[in-house]
């Protein structure tokens, strides 16, 4: 092996790693919101979780992906940690699927049909596909399929690359020799963990390992011990993610650790007894693409099959080698590492997004109520909210640009713009919170007091304003745009009855049973409940956005009778 080859091995290795990393980040791209689905719902027993960890992984072609999610969602509180333990037990199974895809470039036959099979023969097909895919769609999810395709056309070639580099290796008796040190299986685990660790992928580890097998230097004997060790190395990749999360997420990211760990010493120890004892033929055979490719799998499945039963204890030995501890703020949740995989990241945002609604309707509740009942508690309560919704909005709104600067799916990038324009209609609502309070406490300190026919009107209001915040929070929290037909039609109400109240204002004022410092309070508080119900409209058509527009939810008829009957609850009045 001259220079040219060396050089030659390392642009193959090169493309290698670009096409694994760029077809499995078009793959999480295309899939999109399913896969959080997937993860987040069907993670509910032991069997489940370990087939969804299965699954998604073989589709996205990477188990540290998945391991990033599943922290992700833990971080969230999406998933318990006894869910996530199933899930990444699942993930490390069903990363084995491309070491069998890798292992076609083994086949060797002159038969057309199975020459076919071969990779060098059908992806150039591929690669032209993905091509014109990519450079004249115009659409997010055909480019990611084009890329997807590249991608998978990019590692090939660079897997044959790195085989036809290497096979001169053969020849030379260090490189033998080299590979006679790895029968020394801690050694050969050692190195296996080191090189997956650098690379942050165990599919690419093994696909290395299978183009170096390829010269016939590599027995089994040193091929297993390095793929047991490659288990280990990629457990960096959700590790460095769990590092400023919260307790549970790095627990996640403990178990993945430890599963890999003791999966690999207890099969470890059953390997050198087997070989002290039996001395098994075979480990001394030369390994090739498809020996490799079932060893890997076939360590995984024991790995899995050992420790699923045991999946309780090692979530009660993360509790043990990290304890309990206080909660982190949600800047803390929203951490960066988590734009890698735009799903993950956008349902934290969304989750926190919950948390900001959830707060600003509190604020509106109990300004309302500090109208007929004041008190300094209360006061203070709605202030406080008022500046967390502050600090939510300021976070949240941080992340998401950020993410946006990200290539996100077409449903992504439509949540990602929904939740920017909720959590300004939710910020404004806490401001109109605190107007309402100001109000409470001039009435207070003034000693303004409605006359009985402006209080059983005001009384009225406050109830259409709660009602119409708290459909407006059932809708956002359920993603249901089942609501909007009864937000639009309170929001109508609202508005007519802000214009009827004035009338009636101005009635009072002319009869003497109003003054100009009660008009001044009234005024404020009927605009405020008014502006409140715009924000709550706002909030209602950015649910409708995310759905798919199978039907009118805006419907005329149901509108029109929801609008009859609010007109009839709260214009009695009139």
């Amino acid at each position: 092996m001259d220079i040219f080859d060396f050089l030659t091995l390392i642009g193959g290795l090169s493309l290698f790693l670009f096409g694994m990393n760029i077809m499995g980040e078009a793959l999480e791209r295309s899939a999109g919101d399913k896969l959080e689905i997937m993860i987040g719902k069907l993670t509910t027993g032991k069997l489940a979780g370990l087939l969804t960890g299965m699954g998604v992984t073989a589709v996205i072609q990477s188990s540290s992906a998945t391991t990033v999610m599943v922290v992700g969602f833990v971080n969230s509180k999406l998933m318990s940690l006894s869910q996530a333990i199933n899930v990444i037990m699942g993930a490390n199974i069903g990363t084995t699927v491309t070491a069998w895809i890798l292992s076609l470039a083994g086949i060797s036959s002159k038969n057309v049909f199975i020459r076919l099979l071969k990779p060098s023969s059908f992806t150039p097909i591929l690669a032209l596909i993905g091509v014109i895919l990519y450079m004249f769609m115009k659409r997010k999810k055909e480019k990611d399929i084009g890329l997807v395709l590249l991608g998978f056309a990019t590692l090939m070639f660079g897997m044959e690359t790195m085989t036809g580099a290497v096979s001169g290796l053969k020849n030379v008796p260090q490189f033998t020799e080299m590979f006679l040190m790895f029968k020394n299986p801690i050694l050969g685990v050692l190195v296996g963990a080191v090189l997956t660790a650098i690379i942050q992928s165990s599919s690419a580890s093994v696909g290395i390992l299978q183009a170096l097998a390829s010269t016939g230097a590599v027995s089994y004997g040193a091929a297993i011990p390095i793929i047991m060790g490659q288990n280990i190395g990629t457990c960096v990749t959700a590790l460095i993610s769990s590092i400023g999360t919260t307790k549970n997420a790095k627990r996640a990211a403990f178990v993945h650790l430890s599963f890999n760990v003791i999966g690999t010493l207890v099969c470890l120890t059953a390997f050198i007894l087997i070989n002290a004892v039996f001395k098994p033929a075979f480990l001394a055979e030369s390994a090739g693409f498809l020996g490799i490719a079932v060893a890997h799998s076939v360590f995984n499945v024991i790995c899995t099959l050992l420790l699923l039963p045991m999946s309780d204890i090692l979530e009660k030995i993360a509790y043990r080698f990290i304890p309990e501890d206080a909660e982190p703020d949600e800047a803390q949740m929203l951490d960066e590492r988590f734009l890698a995989t735009p799903g993950v990241a956008l349902d934290i945002a969304k989750n926190i997004t919950f948390e900001m609604a959830k707060v600003s309707m509190k604020a509106l509740n109990t300004a309302i109520d500090c109208l007929d009942e004041f008190s300094e508690s209360k006061a203070n309560e709605v202030r406080e909210c008022e500046d967390k919704s502050d600090h939510y909005e300021d976070i949240i709104g941080k992340y998401l640009v950020k993410l946006n600067a990200r290539q996100l799916g077409e449903y992504e990038g439509k949540l990602s713009g929904v939740l920017l324009k909720a959590i300004g209609d939710f910020e404004r609502i806490s401001d109109h919170a605190v107007n309402i309070l100001e109000s409470a406490e001039e009435m207070r300190d003034k000693g303004i007091t409605f006359s009985q026919g402006a209080r059983a009107e005001m009384s009225l209001l406050c109830e259409a304003t709660k009602e119409i915040a708290d459909r407006t929070y059932m809708s956002f929290l359920s993603d249901s745009p089942e609501y909007v037909n009864t937000i639009d039609a309170l929001e109508g109400t609202i508005d007519l009855m802000k214009e009827k109240m004035r009338e009636k204002h101005i009635e009072r004022l002319q009869k003497g049973e109003c003054g100009i410092e009660e008009g001044f309070v009234w005024c404020d508080l009927i605009t405020d409940m008014e502006r409140v119900a715009d924000h709550c409209t706002n909030i209602s058509d950015s649910v409708i956005e995310l759905q798919k527009q199978d039907k009118p939810y805006k419907d005329r008829e149901s509108y029109q009778a929801q609008y009859k009957k609010y007109s009839d609850k709260y214009l009695s009045f009139t």
